[in-house]
């Protein structure tokens, strides 16, 4: 037990700027076992977010809230995601080899890709949050969807660990320990953390299930590009992954109230 709680709060450490105890340290066999606790970082984040938004809309209104729950859980990460996924637009969009996707992505400064494309998601969030929030009345609901979004988008994100291969050879990428080998735990863990929110949220509506259609689609297509590209994935990839899918889950649940 005192070994779990240790991983976990490498998890916690490695996934968000939430302060851990002194003794916590960069354990690359710690890193490793601590996919399994990726999603539930989901719903820590979820839960400083939605309640920001909850507090702040009677006072400011849904957009102002949206905006300010969107900066906390930033704040919470470090921007850790978004960062990976304006990586991956900088490195896709401005490299045609794999060596050049790679020595992009790794440079530190970001470009017009990435910053176009930050900038697009952003504003893509928040206009689904919008729209998406405004149908939820109750503290409880309101945390319910944004830690179903955030566990479930990390899930999805960590099982291409699972299905795909680390392509970086640079032994000092931050990623690299979290790459190298898995055991069923790390599987069952990412997938009990990841899935137990979404079945809440479909126990309260079962066409809401459908929502994980468009979501595991995106996840395979962009397994397959990063593949296509350079064989396999980077941390980069990861977090652009966990956005993308995100964002696709709160459109999912959108279109479903609209169609269905």
């Amino acid at each position: 037990m005192k070994k779990e709680v240790a991983i976990f709060f490498t998890a916690l450490m490695f996934y968000s700027r939430i302060p851990c105890p002194k003794n916590i340290t960069h354990d690359p066999d710690y890193l490793n076992k601590a996919t399994r606790y990726f999603p539930l970082i989901g719903w820590i984040v979820g839960l400083i977010s939605g309640t920001t938004y909850f507090l702040m809309a009677p006072l400011l209104g849904t957009e102002i809230a949206v905006v300010l729950s969107m900066v906390a859980g930033i704040l919470t990460t470090g921007a850790f995601h978004e960062d990976g996924f304006a990586d991956v637009c900088d490195g896709f969009g401005g490299g045609w080899t794999k060596e050049k996707i790679l020595k992009i992505m790794k440079d530190s400064a970001i470009g017009a890709y990435g910053a176009i494309g930050i900038l697009l998601l952003l504003l893509l969030k928040f206009a689904a949050l919008v729209q998406l929030l405004d149908n939820y009345a109750s503290f409880f609901d309101v945390i319910v969807v944004f830690i179903t979004a955030y566990a479930i988008s990390r899930w999805i994100a960590s099982t291409i660990i699972f299905t795909s291969e680390y392509v970086r050879e640079d032994e000092l990428s931050k990623s690299k320990p979290i790459a190298k080998a898995y055991t069923w735990r790390e599987v069952v863990g990412t997938g009990f953390f990841g899935l137990l929110p979404f079945v809440y949220f479909v126990a309260q509506d079962v066409k809401f299930s459908i929502a994980i259609l468009p979501v595991f689609l995106i996840r395979l297509y962009m397994e397959r590009y990063f593949k296509k590209w350079i064989g396999g994935y980077t941390g980069d990839c990861l977090g652009a992954t966990q956005q993308v899918c995100e964002v696709v889950f709160y459109l999912s649940i959108i279109g479903i109230w609209k169609f269905i």
